[in-house]
């Protein structure tokens, strides 16, 4: 039903409304400053690996834990110990950490992304657990309000029985940026 004086179908498919007002934000910085959202600074790896590797114009980051401010969150598994909706602030969380890591690739600007190519989600889930799909929404759905229509992209939702530390939820990303000009 349109509100009086409406034509759009704005209040139909609000997702679409909203969308279209994160594209008029100026910045991704913006865009997340006006959700709440604050963007960590990049934390180091855990062991024997980088927490990205730049390759040309694609960047990859390692999978991000669901980690806030120093601290492991959500320990356990999707189907006993979490709710989907839970699982789901878990993926925004490794979301955030990722978006985190993409700004220390591309030097403090994530004016650099052209598209997130790319998410593989994992959720520590019981065998019977069928709903990791919409578990990594939650970081799916945090890449496009961030970068509006650069960050829709192809992902992977797979049930795992476990993960590093513990935790519920885990992801990684694949991103293409502006490429740099070559070293003289």
């Amino acid at each position: 039903k349109l509100l009086p004086g409406r034509t759009d179908n704005a209040i139909k498919n609000p997702g679409e409304e909203s969308l279209k007002r994160q594209k008029t934000m100026a910045t991704v910085e913006d865009r997340l400053q006006a959700a709440g959202i604050e963007i960590p600074k990049a934390s180091a790896p855990a062991g024997n690996y980088v927490p990205f590797v730049v390759n040309g114009d694609t960047v990859y980051v390692s999978g991000q834990l669901p980690v806030s401010k120093g601290e492991v969150q959500f320990k356990g598994k999707l189907g006993s110990d979490f709710t989907v909706e839970q699982g789901q602030e878990a993926a925004r969380l490794c979301g955030i950490n990722i978006i985190s890591q993409i700004r220390e690739a591309c030097g403090g600007d994530l004016e650099q992304v052209e598209q997130i190519l790319k998410l593989g989600g994992f959720v520590n889930s019981n065998p019977d657990f069928v709903d990791q799909p919409k578990v990594i929404n939650g970081c799916s759905d945090l890449m496009v309000l961030a970068f509006g229509d650069k960050g829709r992209h192809a992902r992977a939702a797979v049930g795992v029985p476990s993960l590093p530390l513990g935790v519920a939820v885990e992801v990684d990303a694949i991103v293409k940026i502006r490429a740099r000009p070559a070293a003289l």
